[in-house]
């Protein structure tokens, strides 16, 4: 495999060599002062790519967003694709790389996947210097007046690893203050979301300020502006600002910058990033993280919003493997046919696709094709489509790269030219934080009710006497099911949402209701993806 040299790269696209920092001879970053010359230029469309609920069986949402992006391309449709930075958390753990795979990846995938251009570095250690700035001021006479059990930021890692999950720090003679402390993993901190939603530098150190890290002992909030450490930040993010430039296989621009996890965080690419690539193309394709429940979701509520972006068309991934395992069929059984397990699983999409229809977008179906789908499968799928007069494609990037997109390139173009966008958030920032949670929670899930601890009625109590009662709702929640039990497949019916609790993003400028059992820190697996590499 060749690669063009990514100065060629950015000149398809029109970037000024000014504008490019390069990093080698395959990546780079763009100076953020190349959106300042082209602010004047009319927004190209944006097609955001989602799937349905996600299973071990695989979908393939980053696979088909690279596709889609060399499939318009072959039929000389200009695009570019903006995405989200792979997390050494899921490349070492369970999921593997996120670059995609087969024929439509992103490269140079490897470097891409690990350290890339050091953006995820400089955030940990941004976070980490926060937190051991709250802790000197504990141990240097605590002037901030800090009540050490009420530090509500926490430590991070960019990697999955649950004995860090909470932690007893200071232990010893000289070591600080002992009091218990949490890890999480980098992509679901709050610098990272307000990372991804800042406009600009300026802007993401103005939400940076913000941040609440503790509470005084009369419950007073102290914010990252207190510490006065929000220039030491702006040093250690300088360059992580820019957002990098790499290419498909087929030598098609790609956008990749932030990364936070859609069931944990609010799951798109930097805004920076996609508004930067409405300018420099008259197509953008990106992708939210896992199923439309979560990721298309929060796009649609909070990304949108925040960046004043008007989303043009949705497509939604899905498989028949997924479909049949959502139908009931044991992941080992899914090589048979099974028309009626398939048929069964059909509603999972549905509800994904009534859901997207509730934000007034129109949508194309794109049917990942595996070479274990039977022809009574593809028939039976093909005519439910028909039937409900919903647009739709197979696709096979994987084997085929972007000659396997063309069919699918070719009905998003047909949608974007037959239908307006009508796009609008499912709630509004001033309804209460309750009637937002209980919307998404009863309208996306289809949860009959929520029901809250105690600790999170109180927490939304104190926040709404905060004065946040006007932020967006950033759900955390298992992402393999529509309920907050990740064994309740398809699309489950009379269940409750469970809320234990709800944290503040303040800076990011959202509430993040906690879930089931959901976690922040995720473990390894079994047998995790780091070991498996000792076979290559």
């Amino acid at each position: 495999m060749r690669l063009y040299n990514i100065e060629t790269i950015a000149k398809k696209i029109g970037i000024s060599k000014k504008y490019l920092i390069p990093y080698g001879h395959y990546k780079a970053k763009i100076d953020l002062k190349c959106y300042e010359s082209l602010k004047n230029k009319q927004d190209g469309k944006l097609i955001l790519v989602t799937a349905l609920t996600p299973t071990k069986a695989g979908e393939g949402k980053t696979t088909t967003t690279i596709a889609l992006l060399d499939g318009l391309n072959k039929i000389h449709q200009k695009a570019i694709a903006a995405l989200r930075e792979p997390s050494l958390g899921p490349v070492f753990g369970l999921k593997g790389g996120a670059t995609g795979g087969g024929k439509v990846t992103v490269e140079p995938s490897e470097d891409i996947n690990l350290h890339f251009n050091g953006d995820f570095h400089a955030l940990t250690s941004a976070i980490n210097l926060i937190a051991a700035v709250i802790d000197n001021y504990l141990y240097q006479g605590n002037p901030l007046n800090i009540d050490k059990d009420r530090i509500v930021w926490s430590r991070a890692l960019d990697m999955n690893d649950r004995t860090l999950r909470n932690i007893i720090i200071g232990r010893g003679k000289g070591n600080g203050v002992e009091r218990e402390a949490h890890f999480l993993i980098t992509v679901a901190s709050e610098l990272m979301a307000v990372f991804c939603l800042a406009k600009d530098e300026n802007d993401f150190i103005d939400r940076v300020k913000k941040i609440i890290v503790a509470y005084t002992h009369d419950g007073k909030p102290i914010t990252i502006a207190d510490l006065k450490i929000s220039n030491a930040i702006r040093k250690l993010m300088k360059e992580a600002m820019n957002p990098n430039l790499v290419q498909t296989r087929e030598h098609n621009p790609v956008l990749i910058h932030g990364g936070p996890f859609a069931n944990i965080a609010h799951g798109c690419n930097s805004l920076i990033t996609t508004k930067l690539a409405l300018k420099l193309a008259p197509i953008v394709v990106t992708e939210a993280g896992f199923g439309a429940d979560l990721g298309a979701e929060k796009f649609l509520d909070i990304a949108s919003q925040e960046g004043n972006l008007h989303p043009d068309l949705v497509v939604m991934v899905a498989t028949i493997r997924a479909l049949k395992l959502h139908g009931g069929v044991l992941y080992e059984d899914l090589e048979k046919e099974n028309v009626e397990a398939l048929r069964e699983g059909l509603k999972n999409l549905q509800q994904h696709l009534e859901n997207i229809s509730k934000f007034g977008m129109d949508f194309v179906v794109a049917i990942n094709h595996f070479s274990s789908d039977s022809e009574a499968e593809i028939a039976l799928l093909s005519d439910y489509c028909r039937q409900k007069g919903y647009k739709f494609a197979f696709l096979d990037g994987f084997n085929k790269g972007g000659a396997g997109a063309v069919e699918l390139a070719e009905e998003v173009i047909k949608a974007l030219k037959e239908n307006a966008s009508k796009y609008h958030p499912l709630y509004k920032k001033d309804e209460p934080i309750k009637e937002k949670i209980e919307k998404i929670c009863k309208e996306i899930y289809r949860a009959d009710n929520v029901i809250y601890s105690d600790k999170a009625l109180e927490q939304i109590a104190l926040y709404d006497k905060m004065g946040f009662s006007n932020s967006y709702i950033c759900m955390a929640k298992t992402p393999n099911s529509f309920s907050d039990d990740n064994s309740l497949l398809n699309a489950p019916r009379n269940f409750s949402i469970h809320i234990r609790e709800c944290n503040l993003a303040s800076g990011a400028d959202f509430i993040i209701p906690l879930t089931g059992s959901i976690l922040t820190l995720p473990g390894l697996p079994k047998v995790p993806q780091a070991v498996k590499m000792e076979e290559e």
